[in-house]
């Protein structure tokens, strides 16, 4: 069910709004006239982000929450509705990484991305259903990445909560609608690579730079998508055609797939300047209120980079109608 008011009537709260998709987001929805409830844990940040908001348009509120704190995000969901007198969409986008192998990366920072991307969305749906079933309905958005859907290497506990994420969203939906609560719609956007501060931000173990594998899209992509989801809800919305292609390989050859972006991954994630550990974000918040991470220029290095990614996707393609010439010929 999509949102029982218009946008421009509408409350919204967004978490990870500080800077990236969230900020690219509360614009969006401000340009339309929303009431937006910007959270995060970077206080000076979150209010430049709600100045430009009431700019574009749109009434705010800022409340500085550390999604992992299940306590403070049902404060948030209170402070909202105490404010504006109710909650119409819920927009769970709160984030961290930590860049590295599997076995070099630190327990807790591990826990701590799980904390964040996962357990900090439950934590919002688990807030937000109440005051979304008394609003008379509403719609909840999660962002879980394409890699929700697919994996690339040096990020798993990305890789681990994005995943988590998805099947959260799934297993709440299903609940909704057994339970007569259908009027909540629970939706999941999967993102490509987003030119947001992400990259600068996460933590770091690979002892070299991190880069945003191309094709990178503008943050804009992902805030559209949201809109259109608030708008009519579907279960799941990709942002960004390479995150639909590289879906659609990974369901058709897995194998295959898997194989070709570990390569890509690889070859792609990393610049040739040596760097020293850093826990980046994970545990000290750090925003600057800015939507784009600096990334445009990788956008232009997709032809060359791909080229290989292209060969191996069309080998894909080849590979899966084989496999059904065998299996039909069986």
């Amino acid at each position: 069910m999509p949102l029982v008011r218009n946008l421009a009537d509408a409350t919204i709260v967004i978490t990870g709004a500080s800077s990236g998709i969230g900020t690219a987001t509360a614009y969006a929805l401000a340009r339309h006239g929303s009431t937006v409830v910007l959270a995060a844990r970077t206080e000076p940040a979150l209010r430049e982000v709600a100045r430009r908001c009431r700019e574009l348009g749109g009434r705010t509120l800022v409340v500085p929450t550390d999604v992992t704190d299940a306590d403070a995000v049902r404060r948030l969901a209170a402070t909202a509705v105490a404010e504006f007198g109710r909650i119409d969409a819920w927009i769970n986008n709160a984030a961290v990484g930590t860049i590295g192998l599997f076995d070099e990366i630190p327990v807790t920072e591990f826990r701590r991305v799980l904390d964040v991307n996962l357990l900090g969305t439950a934590n919002g749906i688990r807030a937000a259903l109440p005051h979304l079933s008394a609003a008379g309905g509403g719609v909840v958005v999660n962002n879980a990445s394409g890699l929700a859907e697919v994996a690339m290497p040096y990020q798993s506990p990305y890789n681990a909560a994005k995943h988590g994420v998805r099947g959260l969203s799934d297993t709440v939906r299903q609940e909704l609608r057994a339970t007569g609560r259908g009027a909540v719609s629970i939706c999941t956007v999967l993102p490509a690579t987003i030119d947001t501060p992400f990259f600068r931000h996460a933590a770091n173990h690979s002892g070299r730079q991190v880069l945003p594998p191309p094709p990178v899209y503008p943050p804009e992509v992902v805030a559209e998508t949201i809109v259109r989801l608030l708008r009519r809800p579907r279960r799941e919305a990709y942002a960004g055609g390479a995150a639909r292609l590289i879906g659609m390989q990974w369901r058709l050859a897995p194998a295959l797939a898997e194989r070709v972006l570990g390569w890509y991954g690889h070859h792609t994630q990393f610049g040739p300047e040596p760097t020293a550990d850093t826990t980046g974000n994970v545990f000290r918040p750090h925003a600057e209120a800015t939507v784009a991470g600096g990334w445009h220029g990788r956008r232009r290095q997709l032809v060359r980079v791909s080229a290989a990614f292209g060969l191996a996707a069309a080998g894909t393609a080849v590979g899966t109608v084989a496999a059904l010439a065998r299996r039909r010929a069986r």
